[in-house]
């Protein structure tokens, strides 16, 4: 396999020209129509728009998990849309994280386990002293031997990020990561995204459909019937709620 890319500062990722259809012909549902938009490197992103808007969509394109039918994704210097299956999967295995709103831990597994699994799957080796720290990051020392079912909704969104952080990634996408979760705990995942951020120069897109949980990032966009409708620099909490109502989110 040839070597791939390193990524370049900024932008960490970008969208050209971005379309996703479903179907072929006049049933076709187009998630996507024409969405450009780049990520800057060590920025804290925040996706919402209405239901049907596109947002999973465009997440799942951007992370490297679905195709785009017409249009290109970069991470960094390298264009990812177009890569062969196989080097697509280890650029995503070594270059981004995904946190998933039903968190998606196996339950027969310890937490540290659970961590390794991604790298195991791979098929490479998992520093035992990686996973230590990524659970550290999250404030989950000395659960490593835990299962799931022993932590709290919150602990297990925690262990979920840990996952998506223990390969060092250069950006994580996170998909309604406080959705299933009560506020208080909703309020401790987002802080701990933005600390990654902060402290640890992370890209992070996340999409939400709560303005307290956008209001946390950098930069809002709001998607419409597959198309970028606003894009906001650090916009107040009053403005997302107005936004997102006008737009009948």
């Amino acid at each position: 396999m040839p070597p791939i890319p390193t990524m370049t500062a900024e932008p960490a990722a970008r969208a050209e020209g971005l379309h996703r259809a479903y179907g072929r012909g006049a049933a076709a549902v187009h998630a996507l129509r024409g969405v450009d938009l780049a990520f800057a490197s060590g920025t804290f992103t925040a996706v919402m728009g209405p239901s049907g808007s596109g947002k999973t969509s465009l997440l799942h394109c951007l992370a490297g998990m679905d195709r785009p039918t017409r249009g290109a994704v970069w991470w960094g210097g390298t264009e990812v849309s177009r890569l062969p299956e196989r080097r697509l999967a280890h650029l995503r295995r070594s270059r981004v994280g995904f946190v998933f709103q039903a968190f998606n831990l196996m339950p027969a597994m310890t937490v540290a386990q659970n961590v390794e699994l991604p790298g195991r799957l791979a098929g490479t080796r998992v520093d035992r002293a990686e996973v230590l720290d990524a659970l550290a990051r999250v404030g989950l020392a000395g659960r490593e031997g835990h299962r799931p079912g022993q932590l709290s909704g919150g602990q297990q969104q925690r262990v979920a990020i840990a996952r998506a952080l223990v390969s060092r990634p250069e950006i994580l996408f996170a998909d309604e990561p406080t959705g299933a979760l009560d506020r208080a705990t909703g309020h401790e995942i987002l802080a701990l995204l933005r600390a990654g951020v902060d402290q640890k120069g992370q890209s992070c897109v996340m999409v939400t459909h709560d303005p307290v949980a956008a209001a946390y990032a950098d930069r809002v966009v709001f998607l419409a019937d597959g198309r970028v409708v606003d894009d906001l620099d650090r916009p107040a909490l009053s403005v997302i709620i107005d936004r997102l109502a006008r737009l009948g989110g």
